[in-house]
């Protein structure tokens, strides 16, 4: 594996972050109603946290355990991130990605989450690729759903984010058949 890639869709480019996205994403990533449905993005999101968590991406990537990409567009620019953890050993990987609560409802997530699945199976070489979300977070199921997952079970109180138990539900995808 090379570089972390560029991937292009009808609307999106998703691309490796930049320091100069920090600011956007301590925005974006830092508002309560984004942080709030995932297990990572703390909140709030303090100073020099984004460019932290940037600075991670290219060792992630060189050690083969993720890749993440900015999920940007031409007209607003960074509107969220989608990345894949790579467990090469096991052949799978986890699909993550958030989105921006200014743009939420415009199918992004979808568009950028088909994209990066479809890479991961063509160029990762993964036969897997899961995801999780909260139960209280029904878009992030649908989003899943689009994109070709099936849903496989919820683990009841599987998770705590703030001290308050989470049910999640957990989709996966097979790599085609060749």
């Amino acid at each position: 594996m090379r570089r972390l890639p560029t991937l292009t869709t009808e609307r999106l480019a998703l691309r490796p972050f930049l320091l100069s996205d920090a600011a956007s994403v301590q925005r974006l990533a830092g508002e309560r109603d984004v942080a709030d449905t995932t297990l990572s993005i703390p909140h709030p999101y303090a100073d020099g946290m984004a460019e932290a968590w940037i600075a991670t991406h290219e060792g992630a990537w060189t050690h083969h355990e993720s890749a993440t990409l900015a999920v940007t567009t031409i007209d607003e620019g960074l509107v969220g991130a989608v990345a894949l953890r790579i467990e090469l050993a096991q052949r799978r990987a986890e699909l993550g990605y958030w989105i921006g609560r200014p743009y939420w409802g415009r199918g992004y997530a979808t568009e950028a989450a088909r994209a990066m699945i479809a890479w991961g199976f063509a160029h990762v070489g993964v036969a897997r690729i899961y995801a999780h979300h909260m139960t209280r977070n029904p878009a992030s199921g649908r989003v899943m759903e689009k994109i070709g997952m099936r849903h496989e079970g919820t683990l009841r109180q599987h998770f705590y984010r703030e001290g308050v138990a989470e049910d999640v539900a957990i989709w996966a995808i097979l790599a085609p058949l060749r």
